[in-house]
């Protein structure tokens, strides 16, 4: 497949990251290096979504420190960023609302159509309405390379997206027109596949199976409109997970699985071993989080009761 007819992804993690962990980070890398082996995506970003104060778990931290600790880990990355928006809303977001907002906001800032993840994508036309031909239409066809082509969008979408991961963006749109084109014509870009998929462990696609513990209405819009990457935790079996849930089995097609190196050992990893570790004065907290992370917490004394 050529890069245009490629799934062109951006992974969304939602989560407490309390701390923010290697794992979490390797979460990222594994799904990436598992959806371009399989030939059909490419990874153009991934976004830390912290969960609001109000969630409610015990021992959550404030969210001014979970965004810096975040911001800490990402902060050597080239592709992953974090977003404070779930953090900044007046209440408790859930993880489709989070999703839905990202999809909008996409749309707004790249101006590209984001489909349902079995849906071709359609109407990427400039100025023509949606039910006429979809046959391109260049009207200057002097050169080739003066084509509006994938990667001219890919780098409005990177630029976009170091942006809109960081801080609150303007609300302006961007359009994709060929610089060279004559004023007046209508244009067509090339047709490029842009996701956001729900990136996440294989406890969260357990909780799932929790009756009550979701909302169906939310999880057939999570599962059956985004799409979901697994990256398999402690030995979980993904597959067996999924057979326990009527939703994940009728949408089976849309959750893709990471089949790497089922003994990783990020696969262990978690927020909880990092607090413990934290607490007991345990050395192997250096396995589990980035030292710029462990300077920040030690220096701002989070997670670290009395006797610790």
């Amino acid at each position: 497949m050529t890069e245009t007819t490629k799934t062109h992804v951006i992974l969304l993690a939602c989560g407490s990251f309390n701390p923010i962990t290697k794992g979490h980070i390797q979460m990222f890398e594994r799904a990436r290096d598992y959806l371009h082996k399989t030939g059909r995506f490419i990874v153009i970003g991934g976004i830390v979504s912290p969960v609001h104060d109000s969630y409610g778990k015990t021992g959550l931290v404030s969210s001014r420190h979970r965004l810096t600790m975040c911001q800490l880990a990402v902060q050597s990355s080239d592709w992953i960023r974090v977003d404070p928006w779930e953090c900044y809303q007046d209440t408790w977001q859930t993880t489709c609302s989070v999703l839905e907002h990202h999809r909008d906001l996409m749309k707004r800032v790249t101006g590209c159509i984001l489909s349902n993840v079995n849906t071709p994508s359609i109407t990427p036309v400039i100025g023509q309405p949606q039910n006429e031909s979809s046959q391109s239409i260049y009207q200057n066809n002097n050169s080739v390379s003066s084509k509006p082509t994938a990667a001219k969008i890919l780098g409005k979408v990177g630029e976009s997206l170091s942006r809109i991961c960081c801080v609150r963006p303007p609300m302006e749109r961007f359009t994709f027109v060929d610089e060279n084109a004559n004023l007046g014509t209508v244009m067509r870009y090339e047709e490029i596949e842009l996701r956001i998929l729900l990136l996440c462990g294989s406890d969260l696609l357990e909780s799932f199976c929790i009756p009550g513990l979701w909302n169906e209405a939310d999880m057939e819009v999570i599962v059956g409109e985004f799409g979901i990457v697994v990256v398999p935790r402690d030995g979980a079996d993904p597959e067996r997970i999924m057979n326990h849930s009527s939703i994940l089995r009728k949408y089976k097609n849309n959750i893709l699985v990471v089949k790497d190196d089922s003994n990783h050992p990020m696969s262990v990893v978690s927020s909880t071993k990092s607090r413990l570790a934290l607490q007991h004065g345990d050395g192997h907290v250096v396995d589990y989080l980035c030292q710029p992370v462990i300077d920040y917490i030690l220096k701002s004394q989070l997670y670290i009761n009395a006797s610790g």
